[in-house]
C-alpha cells in the first residue's frame, strides 16, 4: 500500500511539474487505498478547483468534511483547509441558488408567482429554506402525507366547533372571574421521572386548564365547561384509556415563547380555537408561519418542527385538543389504539 509520505511527495512533484493526470493518478490512489484520508481528500479538491472544475471540487470537499466529521480526530494541519471547504461549500451554494433564480427568473418564473409546492421547492432547492418533515418524538405512522398545516375547509365538524366560539369563551371568562385560578403550569415533571429539559418547566408563563386529561375530563369541568365539552364531542378525538381524548385552554401570557420542538406521534393533528388573541401572536410549523384568528380554527400537524410565541400585551388563549388524521382510516385507528394502549401497559406491576 502506497504510504502517506510517497501520495504526498508524488502529488508535489507532479504539481510542480504541471502534470495533471500524474497528479490526479496520485491522489486517486491514496483515496482508493485509503476511504477515509481526509488529507488527500482536500488535495483532490484542491486541484479540481484550479482546473475549474466546481462542481467535482464540491464533491470532494463534501466528502473531506464528512470524513472529517466521522474521524476520531483530525489533525491540526488539516484544519484550514477544511474551514476553506466549509466556505467554498457556502459560497458555491450562493453562486448556485443566483444561477437558478436568475434563469427562472428571465422564464418569467419566481418563487413569488410560481405554485405554492413549486415555490417551496425552489426555495428549498436554493438553500433559502430548511427540509422539514414529521419527526414525531414517540411514534411514526408511515405513508402520511407530509403537511404541516390542514384547511379547516377540509373538515365537515369544523364549522359546528366554530359556531360555539362564544359559549365557549364565555365559559372560560366565567372561570377566570372564579375564586380559583383554573391555569397551572403546562410544562410539568411526571411523577417519578427526570425534570424536563425546558425553560418553561413549571412557569405559569405558558398555562393549562385542562377539560380532558389522560383520557378522563378533568375534576368538575362537566360543571364548569358543559358547552365546550359538548363542542368537543363533534371532533373525531382519539379515544385511548388513560392517554386519549385530551383537551385544554392553552394560554400563553405576554413575552412567552415556545422554542421549537416535536409532537409525540404523528397519528394526530392539533386544533387550536383560537378565543382570546391580542396582535402579535404567532405560530410557525415546518417552513410556514401563521396568526391565530379569533373563531377560526387552525390545525396542523405538530410532528413537524414548530414554535409558537406572544409578543403581545395582553394573554393569547386557545381551546387546544387532537383528532384523528383523516388519511387514517377506520381499521388503522383501531389497530392503533390497541398499540397505544398496549405501549401505556409496560412496565405496571
Amino acid at each position: 500500500m502506497t504510504t502517506p509520505t510517497t501520495w504526498l511527495e508524488q502529488a508535489r512533484d507532479a504539481h510542480r511539474r504541471g502534470d495533471v493526470a500524474a497528479e490526479t493518478a496520485a491522489l486517486d490512489g491514496a483515496i482508493h487505498a485509503d476511504r477515509g484520508n481526509v488529507a488527500a481528500l482536500l488535495a483532490m479538491a484542491e486541484l479540481k478547483r484550479r482546473l475549474a472544475d466546481d462542481r467535482a471540487a464540491g464533491s470532494y470537499y463534501r466528502l473531506a468534511l464528512t470524513t472529517a466529521v466521522q474521524a476520531r480526530s483530525v489533525p491540526p494541519a488539516l484544519h484550514p483547509g477544511l474551514q476553506r471547504a466549509e466556505q467554498f461549500l457556502a459560497d458555491t451554494e450562493r453562486a448556485f441558488a443566483d444561477h437558478l433564480l436568475g434563469q427562472l427568473r428571465s422564464a418569467g418564473i419566481d418563487t413569488r408567482n410560481a405554485a405554492p409546492r413549486v415555490a417551496e421547492a425552489l426555495r428549498m432547492l436554493a438553500g433559502e429554506q430548511p427540509l422539514y418533515l414529521q419527526q414525531p418524538s414517540m411514534f411514526y405512522f408511515p405513508g402520511l402525507a407530509q403537511r404541516p398545516f390542514f384547511e379547516r375547509s377540509g373538515f365537515d365538524w369544523a364549522e359546528a366547533v366554530e359556531a360555539a366560539t362564544d359559549a365557549i369563551r364565555a365559559e372560560l371568562l366565567a372561570m377566570i372571574d372564579g375564586a380559583t385560578d383554573p391555569f397551572g403550569p403546562y410544562v410539568t415533571t411526571a411523577p417519578g421521572r427526570p425534570p424536563p429539559n425546558n425553560p418553561l418547566l413549571d412557569k405559569p408563563d405558558w398555562g393549562a386548564a385542562w377539560l380532558w386529561k389522560d383520557g378522563a375530563i378533568a375534576d368538575g369541568m362537566a360543571g364548569l365547561c358543559p358547552a365546550t365539552l359538548a363542542a368537543l364531542e363533534l371532533a373525531p378525538q382519539p379515544v385511548i384509556p388513560n392517554r386519549a381524548p385530551i383537551a385544554l385552554f392553552s394560554r400563553l401570557m405576554p413575552g412567552t415563547h415556545i422554542q421549537s420542538h416535536h409532537g409525540l406521534l404523528n397519528t394526530r393533528l392539533i386544533c387550536h380555537l383560537p378565543l382570546i388573541v391580542p396582535d402579535g401572536c404567532g405560530l410557525r410549523v415546518g417552513a410556514e408561519t401563521r396568526e391565530w384568528r379569533e373563531g377560526e380554527l387552525m390545525i396542523f400537524d405538530d410532528s413537524f418542527e414548530h414554535e409558537a410565541w406572544n409578543h403581545g400585551a395582553s394573554d393569547r388563549t386557545v381551546l387546544l385538543f387532537e383528532i384523528w388524521r383523516p388519511d387514517i382510516d377506520i381499521d388503522e385507528r383501531e389497530q392503533l389504539t390497541r398499540i397505544f394502549a398496549a405501549i401505556d401497559t409496560y412496565g405496571e406491576q
